[in-house]
């Protein structure tokens, strides 16, 4: 079926008015449906304009796919998309600059160019299934794995767009890893045929200086595993690293370390959003869970109450970026708060 803006004008008008809420204008930049996966895509003009066809809690939107009998409506403003088209346009710049003869680096081009091309529709898992990449016959890259959503994405990309990585946990020693994300690091590497390594080390001076109140342990346990994985990958002789991070994006998506060795933030690179990478990791499986979930950080915010406020900050610079939508941003804040 193809849909017109007028008749999902209509719809969601009667149903706002079926719900009690006011009657408002709306416009809409516009619409992109797929017939293979009921899915439909509403453009609007700004923010206001999408606040109004997701509703309150959104029962507007929620109301609207089961009224269509669509398998998800994706609503989201034309002014995000010229920022992410504009970040991509820069990461893709980044990334052609470094001349690089790595498959790996050639494929993210090739997919970055993909997702500018299909901006308003890109899915992670149709373009994983409709397109196969050439896998290098070495490795080119290590993936920093700890089990959580974002770091699962980069390695289920990084194997798609043919890295051959090696997946690399490091293991804080006197910091319990939570079963469930070990549990997700085995699913994960054994889905996608992907050698794994614990590298044991302990991270008592990170605890010992972040129970002092003084310090957010964000910053240095993140410093502390990039150390760790920098001699890894030097020890192997492997040229780029990955992270998780949906920051930064653009042109400082890419950086490189040491000669030689580079850090990719892949999530950045694609300008992805939170919502993409669920989206891509349901089909493996995988536990999730609210807020951070790492142990040190939420017995960090128990103990020191102020602490919160940069892990806060953390979550602000993200849905300032885009990476995060607002409704997504307060659940991780709000998190900070159910622990008490």
């Amino acid at each position: 079926m193809m849909y017109t803006k007028e008749f999902i004008l209509n719809e969601v008008n009667a149903i706002r008015e079926e719900i009690g809420h006011e009657q408002v204008n709306i416009f809409i930049e516009e619409l992109y449906f797929n017939e293979n996966t009921k899915e439909l895509w509403i453009i609007t003009e700004d923010r206001p304009d999408k606040s109004s066809i997701i509703g309150k809690g959104g029962w507007v939107v929620g109301k609207l796919r089961e009224k269509l009998g669509l398998e998800s409506i994706h609503v989201e403003s034309y002014g995000d998309f010229l920022n992410k088209e504009y970040k991509l346009k820069l990461s893709k710049k980044t990334v052609h600059n470094l001349h690089s003869e790595l498959i790996g680096l050639k494929n993210l081009e090739k997919a970055i160019n993909d997702k500018l091309s299909n901006l308003y529709s890109f899915n992670f898992e149709n373009y994983i299934n409709e397109n196969k990449f050439e896998e290098s016959n070495k490795h080119e890259a290590v993936v920093a794995l700890s089990g959580g959503v974002d770091s699962s994405f980069s390695l289920i990309l990084a194997k798609s767009l043919g890295f051959n990585p090696v997946a690399v946990t490091v293991d804080p020693g006197t910091i319990v890893l939570p079963k469930q994300f070990k549990r997700n690091i085995k699913k994960v590497c054994d889905a996608l045929d992907v050698h794994h390594e614990y590298i044991k080390t302990d991270y008592s001076d990170v605890i010992e200086e972040a129970f002092t109140g003084k310090i957010h342990p964000c910053g240095r346990c993140s410093k502390n595993t990039g150390e760790h994985l920098k001699e890894y990958a030097k020890s192997k002789e492997i040229p780029i690293i990955i992270f998780g991070d949906m920051l930064a994006t653009g042109s400082q998506c890419i950086n490189l370390q040491e000669e030689s060795l580079y850090r990719l933030n892949l999530p950045a690179s694609l300008s992805v959003a939170k919502q993409e990478i669920k989206s891509l990791i349901k089909t493996y499986d995988l536990s999730t869970f609210k807020g951070f979930g790492c142990p040190l950080l939420y017995e960090s915010h128990r103990k020191f109450p102020h602490i919160k406020k940069f892990s806060i900050q953390r979550i602000l610079r993200e849905t300032r970026s885009g990476a995060l939508e607002p409704g997504e941003a307060l659940d991780l804040i709000w998190s900070f708060y159910k622990i008490e």
